[in-house]
């Protein structure tokens, strides 16, 4: 259900409650004071009591939440005002103690409608009122001063309440558009961070399988034995990566790097790119053996691997560097090869840059720097700076 439709149903049951509370003072009053059913008893009693019971019936069905509001809103305005008109009639005409129930149909009129469905409702509650005053066989009306006064009083009211509805109407309509806007950024931010997610685990993983596919063929006459392993660790790979996917879609929190075994698995990636392409990849790091915060170990691990998967199917290298220095609580972190390049504005033009951006979003996560210099022919130097604890 919309949340203007909530707000909506929301308000027909406050009103609902208060239309109760009119009823049953109004018993109150005439069980204290009989007198003032003693011109129209029959018809005093039966308005008062109706009314009650109208009020539990309207009362109910807002509560229930199965009645279209809008429709509810329209009737019972109608209702109000010709039910009040009734008591005030029945109760002592124009000096009845009930003068004051035209305010409710008034108010909710206003809370509707704005400032002329109050000002509609009133004017017909000031005219039906003027009848009542006006009626022939009125005994000891109301002085028409006084009447003057009460009927500028509503209009006046219905005016106040008209204008604080508008009000109240315009400030939400404000909050629905913020929070339209609000929830449009977090489904395109969720879906972007899903893109991201699907790409470091899964499309890096299906990028490596194609990789070692196309070493396999060279493989499959000249080292049977090797390839026999090759094919086991795709399996083994595929089978990890069906598994992180089926957690991920569930909505669990995987950890594709258990902690501290960056420098082991970049091993392990650069092992298949010398001896499954042919890449040389050469690892350095100060100190030899780096212990980082898990969440950084694990976000530098898919940028690192975004960029060897890059170099490997993209850039035509013989040779790749990765340095990364672990000093004064900062990680540095480089990653160069001497392959073609490439020119950035074409790429970011082309919409085929989803790995360069989701390397720098998760380096910008840890609230680093990344930086990227290529040209053609003049390979690709790629480096980044993080805190050591910022995960």
């Amino acid at each position: 259900m919309p949340l203007e439709e909530q707000w909506q149903q929301q308000k027909e049951k406050v009103l609902g409650w208060i239309r109760l509370g009119f009823s049953i003072a109004a018993i109150v009053v005439i069980q204290l004071n009989p007198e003032r059913a003693a011109r129209f008893p029959v018809l005093s009693y039966f308005s008062l009591y109706t009314f009650f019971i109208y009020s539990l019936s309207i009362l109910y069905l807002a509560r229930s939440e199965k009645t279209d509001s809008k429709k509810i809103g329209l009737i019972t305005t109608c209702l109000d005002i010709l039910w009040v008109s009734l008591m005030v009639y029945s109760t002592g005409g124009s000096r009845t103690p009930f003068f004051v129930f035209y305010l409710f149909p008034v108010i909710t009129a206003s809370s509707r409608y704005g400032m002329k469905g109050g000002l509609l409702v009133a004017v017909v509650g000031v005219t039906l009122y003027g009848f009542i005053r006006f009626d022939p066989s009125s005994e000891n009306p109301l002085g028409i001063d006084t009447f003057i006064i009460r009927s500028i009083y509503m209009l006046v009211l219905a005016y106040i309440f008209g204008f604080l509805s508008e009000f109240e109407m315009r400030q939400n309509e404000r909050l629905m558009a913020l929070y339209k806007t609000a929830g449009e950024v977090a489904t395109r931010e969720e879906r972007q961070r899903i893109a991201r997610e699907l790409h470091d685990r899964l499309l890096q993983v299906l990028a490596s399988l194609t990789l070692r596919l196309e070493a396999c063929r060279g493989l499959f006459l000249q080292s049977p034995a090797e390839l026999s392993d090759e094919l086991r660790s795709m399996e083994e790979a595929a089978r990890s990566s069906m598994a992180e996917i089926r957690e991920f879609l569930a909505g669990k929190e995987t950890d594709a790097l258990p902690a501290g075994t960056l420098m082991e698995r970049l091993r392990e990636e650069m092992k298949f790119l010398r001896d499954g392409l042919g890449l040389r990849v050469v690892l350095e790091s100060e100190p030899d053996e780096l212990t980082l915060a898990p969440e950084v170990e694990q976000q530098l691990y898919y940028v690192l691997r975004e960029g060897l998967m890059n170099i490997a199917r993209h850039a035509q290298a013989s040779r790749a560097e990765i340095f990364l220095e672990h000093k004064e609580k900062t990680i540095r972190g480089e990653l160069k090869d001497d392959g073609v390049g490439f020119h950035m504005p074409s790429i970011k033009n082309s919409g085929n840059g989803l790995g360069l951006g989701a390397m720098k979003e998760r380096i910008e996560k840890l609230g680093g720097t990344f930086s990227i210099e290529t040209a053609p022919g003049k390979g690709t130097r790629i480096w980044f700076h993080v805190a050591a604890d910022a995960g």
